[in-house]
């Protein structure tokens, strides 16, 4: 007998669906009460099914609404269904998933695929034998039922589906998909593609085994009346690009043709999908010979693209100057990733790598959803690195009619482009450059707000260039134009001046030294006039001139213009309020900068760290005793206090001492170092370094406890951790000297084996070999037997770092332990040769225990065989070491 609800019961349920659809909050409560007790009941879930799928009575919303509050208990408790409820729900879902009504069918659908994904589809081993079958059936609602509900088991368990847990039902199922992609129902044949598009990227043997048919039914689909269709076979190609170009390479020329004409589809989402075809193929190694007679085409349509649609500008209130005024909502404040400190060597020639700026890549953060603007500058920034110069002669005409266009939106969509190509076809650009940037800058004070704030994304991306030029010739106008705009009316441009102006301090560093009192002048009036979002933005810019200038900032009148509103803004704050975190970002650099300068700040600032740290910790601690009880803390405040605890010792040296002698922070600091997240061990064992070489007397006291955490850390799963424990240890053997040797045995193997792992990150082998290094400088004879399962990648991972302290004292332990066994060293002596070398002025010493060792070796093998030796040297070696060392 089939289950049949009772009358009255079936009316409560209904009530209740209907109050659930009251806007009241006070009702919405009353509904969760409610809903509560009638789970407590088996046959409950029977009722919300009967009404979705028998109740035809009722107004769709509720039966609808009637199988969402089901998938719910199902996502929540299936487990603890009854059998007979179980086969009820499951047996009602097949036999009504050719409802008459879309929104029926698609809310079963949501319900089988829910029950699916509980691990039950190896429990209900008819299903897709069933909704297969269905697809067969001459009732077009039963089979698009089906196939709704066969592409929401696809999306959510396609790697289940293509396993021997079930064994293979892909191979019936996709060659039946690929039938249906014929069928005279657009919204079938859409649904049938989806479903197979769901197997490309995880390359399911019954797809490969049938790709050619695949490929032969997607162009057969090619110009098919329907968006959805159209969508689907883009999205396809530009999967099969990434898995299976060998099989699209035949076909590619006319795939391209295709590709361009769908790129200007009228629809925006097919045009959309499309687009991705070609930051796909930029990807692919044969994108040079494949595209490059299509160059001619394409060009134009990505720059077409790239023009903000009407849409777009009512969306971005382009209208809308002055805004400045207008708090922001916080929904628009999008949550911010604290990156932990990381301890990096000086490298010779660097120059700040460009790779962060390549994200931001254009600025309408209010439409963050990606869109055809976006894709197509994006497509066009990644060929313009694919093609280089190349790409110049198609597209310089056309950049002449766009940037000095009478139309703002076509002028905006000009310079747009000229940012998207500055990375790959800088070279190509320059010759141009000294005209188009005092037109960008001119560009800065347009009447259009979104033409001031894409004008200054653009010259952050020349920012280099500028910088390479006389000052006077681009990089004082700009400056100047920025600092207009970090106060302009219109909060998007101050958002845009504010990281343009970010990034030009990042490539001019003490070039900005000059101007400094007025770039100050103008970063403080910014504090009394931003709103929240900006604000965010703001802080960063200040922490980046501190980086930029470093110790220029230490000026009475800057010191004095600077502090107050950042102070004022530290006290405005509540300990668990998050705009802390860029707050003491920007603190943290500017300690680091002002040294001395951030005394009278730093007790109030480190008080309040240790504070933010210690409420953390005993919140973690209160979570782990009582999970149901209290929350789990939110562990960046600790992580960022942490580092501004790293910036304050790194910028004031010996004067932290007192700071940290009146504080409980090394108590403090052996819990973190113990944390189960990474982060907070990262920062720690930064701090540590840092107040090793502050203020070791009050580290010294806690060596025994903290060295088997540090031994333990040294672990390169965890890359920044290790590296950051590696480099506190080097620290503490400098301190502790001869003291060191209980210690040795802990952390030396780990180090050596960390030295010759395959694949180690060049910062980590860095800091491993300066480590090992300095244990051997304190320690030489407890770590100099260990010298040839070290000594060449040792030497190879610091021949590229500038001679600093590090490096000196590092090369002395290694000195010392070849003093001690000068055989861990021969097989491998070439590489200590090169090694020397790489020394522009080492210290007097230092060099005097190079000539010993090298004239020693020579010695020791003879002339005649040092002649032969030194004949593998690379001729620049062979000058080097003659010209220093006589050898």
């Amino acid at each position: 007998m089939d289950w049949q609800p009772d009358e009255q019961g079936l009316q409560q349920v209904l009530q209740l669906l209907k109050d659930s659809q009251s806007p009241n909050t006070a009702t919405q409560r009353i509904v969760q009460d409610k809903l509560k007790q009638l789970n407590q009941f088996p046959d409950f879930n029977n009722y919300l099914i009967f009404v979705l799928t028998r109740l035809k009575s009722e107004d769709e919303p509720t039966r609808s609404l009637s199988g969402l509050i089901l998938k719910n208990n199902v996502k929540a408790h299936y487990q603890s269904f009854p059998p007979p409820v179980a086969d009820f729900i499951k047996q009602e879902c097949l036999n009504n998933i050719g409802d008459a009504s879309s929104l029926i069918r698609a809310t079963i659908g949501i319900l089988i695929t829910t029950i699916a994904s509980k691990g039950e589809l190896q429990m209900w081993p008819e299903l897709l034998p069933q909704l297969c079958n269905l697809l067969n059936s001459e009732d077009y609602n039963t089979c698009e039922g089906a196939f709704g509900a066969l592409q929401k088991i696809c999306e959510d368990s396609s790697e289940l589906l293509d396993s021997d847990a079930l064994n293979r039902p892909l191979n019936i199922m996709i060659p039946k998909f690929l039938q249906f992609f014929k069928h005279c129902s657009p919204k079938i044949r859409s649904h049938a593609i989806a479903c197979v598009n769901q197997f490309i990227m995880d390359r399911a043997q019954a797809l490969m085994d049938n790709i050619d048919t695949f490929i032969e039914h997607l162009f057969a689909l090619a110009v098919d009346d329907d968006p959805e269709v159209r969508k689907n076979v883009c999205r396809a190609l530009v999967m099969l690009l990434e898995v299976r170009i060998d099989r699209l390479i035949p076909h590619m020329h006319s795939i391209i043709q295709y590709m361009l004409q769908r790129t200007q589809d009228h629809d925006e989402n097919v045009a959309l999908e499309a687009c991705e075809f070609w930051l796909t193929l930029a990807e692919q190694p044969i994108c040079k010979e494949v595209l490059a007679s299509h160059l001619v085409q394409l060009i134009p349509i990505l720059v077409k693209g790239m023009k903000y649609s009407e849409i777009d500008i009512i969306l971005l209130k382009g209208d809308v100057e002055e805004d400045e005024a207008v708090p922001d909502s916080e929904q628009d404040i999008k949550p911010r990733f604290h990156k932990s400190r990381t301890v990096t060597l000086p490298h010779e020639a660097e120059r700040p790598d460009g790779s962060e700026d390549a994200e931001d890549d254009d600025d309408d953060d209010a439409l963050s959803d990606w869109n055809l603007r976006k894709c197509s500058a994006a497509a066009l920034d990644v060929l313009a690195n694919v093609f280089r110069e190349e790409l110049l002669p198609h597209l310089l005409p056309l950049l002449k009619d766009l940037l000095f266009h009478p139309e703002w939106v076509v002028k905006e969509s000009g310079i747009l482009v000229l940012g998207a190509i500055a990375e790959g076809c800088m070279q190509g650009m320059v010759p141009y450059l000294p005209e188009l940037i005092p037109h960008l800058i001119q560009c800065l004070s347009d009447k259009k707000a979104l033409v001031r704030s894409i004008a200054c994304w653009t010259l952050s991306r020349y920012a280099h260039w500028v910088v390479s030029q006389p000052p006077d010739m681009h990089l004082k106008p700009l400056m100047t134009e920025l600092l207009k705009r970090i106060l302009d009316g219109n909060k998007r441009v101050q958002e845009a001046a504010c990281s343009a102006f970010a990034t030009l301090e990042e490539e001019a560093c003490t070039e900005l030294v000059p101007y400094l009192s007025y770039i100050l002048d103008t970063l403080v009036f910014a504090f009394g006039k931003y709103q929240h979002k900006n604000l965010l933005i703001l802080y960063d810019a200040i922490g980046t001139l501190a980086d930029s200038v470093g110790h220029h900032l230490n000026q009475p009148e800057y010191i004095q213009k600077l502090m107050p509103p950042l102070i004022q803004k530290w006290n405005e704050l509540k300990d668990e309020d998050k705009d802390l975190f860029p707050l003491l970002e920007c603190l943290s650099s500017v300690a680091t900068a002002l040294q001395s300068g951030f005394l009278p700040y730093c007790e109030p600032v480190y008080q309040r760290c240790v504070t933010l740290v210690q409420k953390t910790l005993a919140q973690a601690m209160m979570y782990t005793q009582h999970p149901e009880q209290y929350e789990a803390p939110d562990k960046d405040f600790m992580i960022v206090a942490l580092d501004l605890l790293s910036g304050l010792a790194e910028g004031l040296g010996g004067h932290v001492e007192q700071l940290v002698a009146r504080s409980n922070i090394m108590t403090l600091l052996f819990q973190c170092m113990q944390d189960s997240m990474p982060e907070v061990r990262q920062s720690s064992f930064a701090l540590l370094g840092d107040l090793t070489k502050a203020c070791f007397i009050h580290v010294k006291p806690c060596i025994a406890e903290f060295m088997p955490i540090l031994g333990t850390n040294l672990n390169p799963e965890f890359i920044s951790v290790c590296n950051n424990a590696t480099w506190a240890i080097g620290e503490i053997c400098m301190q502790m000297g001869a003291e060191m040797q209980p210690y040795v045995q802990m952390v030396l193997n780990n180090l050596v084996e960390i030295i010759n792992r395959p694949n180690t990150p060049k910062t980590l082998l860095e800091n491993t070999a300066i480590t090992i290094g300095r244990l051997g400088y304190v320690c030489p004879q407890e770590v100099a037997p260990m010298l040839q399962q070290f000594i060449r990648p040792w030497c190879t991972s610091l021949r590229n770092i500038r001679d600093n302290e590090e490096k000196d004292s590092a090369f002395r332990g290694i000195c010392m332990m070849i003093g001690v066994n000068p055989g861990g060293v021969v097989q491998d002596f070439i590489f200590f040769c090169d090694a020397v070398a790489s020394w522009v002025s080492p210290k007097d010493d230092l060099r005097d225990m190079f000539y010993k060792i090298l004239h020693g070796f020579k010695d020791q093998v003879g002339e005649e065989n040092w002649q032969q030796f030194s004949e593998q040297f690379p001729p620049l070696l062979k000058e080097r070491l003659a010209a220093f060392y006589g050898v």
